[in-house]
């Protein structure tokens, strides 16, 4: 991977960016792809648009989605300690005992979520799961109006962890899903730069997919365009506690490049494309079976004003929703690549009617 590419990557995974806050990672990802789209912009929800050849034919849109999952303040007490809602998906499992960065108008700032002490607890209660209502963020504060000075109600945080590179070309990190795949939309831009297009090409970093597919459904209906490739992160089976789930979501491995699905979320001509430019460019691929609506930006595509010929393109991804994501990063950049070669094998005259 080149070094910009990598220090961006970098960069944008440690921008902070929970479900309707994702300034910091939009104005990152805007600043980064303004070096070689022909336009930038951002629109009323908040989605980030790069855009090549906007006359050229036909029109396809790249999604990926910059949110992360995180926490919301809705209450302090007069002790000073904050009460928060999850947003998206969050494991209270791995909650308690964590750093977590709030992020307020006068900047982030660090708290804990603390536990009772093992030594406190009793017997039954070291075997159960803390409920929501139990935990709270201490940011050091001696009561609610020393707290309120610092915090408003409706505050997101997120775990105060940030990227690092685990293994030759294994990453850890927060929030992989899904800065991975609004990196890749960036990065095809890059890569389509340089190139002769015949297609106009819309890379969109989009928000709020984490509650709800918001702003691909937005994003595409405002775009409209004739095809659209999603990308986003996909469940790796190949660590144990995930071996036995191959069998329930499929055979996925780190390093083994891209995840092609194929079901009735996806056109099967842009699904058989993706194969051939593959198989062409020597690109290592996997293929997913998706039998029903996918729980990603491709399904709200799909179904935008008229319907839309979708595909989708998953980077593999162990311990999703947790701090510790784990990624390839050669996946990442053969993911860029083979969305990259399809533009390219695109013009005016395919008809991906069935």
């Amino acid at each position: 991977m080149e070094r910009e590419s990598l220090d961006f990557f970098r960069k944008f995974v440690d921008s902070m960016s929970p479900s309707g806050f994702e300034e910091e990672a939009r104005e990152s990802w805007k600043k980064r792809t303004r070096k070689f789209a022909d336009e930038v912009s951002s629109d009323v929800h908040g989605n980030a648009i790069g855009v090549l050849n906007k006359n050229g034919k036909p029109r396809v849109m790249l999604a990926g989605h910059m949110d992360e999952v995180g926490y919301m303040v809705k209450y302090i007490n007069k002790s000073g300690f904050l009460y928060f809602s999850p947003i998206g998906g969050i494991d209270l499992h791995l909650v308690p005992g964590t750093r977590v960065w709030v992020k307020t108008k006068k900047g982030k700032i660090l708290g804990v979520i603390g536990r009772q002490a093992i030594h406190l607890l009793e017997v039954e209660e070291r075997k159960k799961v803390a409920k929501l209502e139990q935990l709270f963020i201490d940011i050091g504060a001696k009561d609610k109006k020393e707290a309120e000075k610092l915090i408003s109600i409706g505050d997101p945080a997120i775990p105060a962890v940030g990227f690092e590179v685990l293994n030759k070309d294994r990453v850890v990190g927060r929030g992989f899903d899904n800065k991975a795949g609004a990196w890749v939309v960036s990065e095809v831009l890059r890569i389509l730069s340089k190139k002769k297009l015949k297609a106009s090409v819309y890379a969109v970093a989009t928000v709020q997919e984490e509650i709800g597919l918001r702003g691909a459904h937005t994003s595409a209906f405002g775009i409209a365009p004739d095809i659209g490739i999603a990308t986003d992160v996909t469940f790796a089976t190949d660590y144990p506690a995930e071996e036995s789930g191959a069998i329930k979501n499929g055979d996925k491995r780190i390093g083994k490049g891209p995840v092609i699905s194929r079901g009735p979320n996806i056109n099967p001509k842009v699904f058989d494309l993706l194969v051939d430019v593959a198989k062409k460019d020597k690109i290592p691929y996997q293929i997913e079976a998706a039998p029903r609506a996918t729980g990603t930006d491709a399904n709200v595509i799909q179904l935008t004003r008229s319907g839309v010929a979708t595909g989708l393109v998953s980077i593999p991804n162990r311990y999703m929703h947790t701090p510790v994501e784990l990624i390839s990063l050669d996946d990442l950049e053969n993911v860029a690549k083979l969305m990259a070669g399809f533009v390219l094998q695109l013009d005016k005259n395919m008809d991906f009617t069935l």
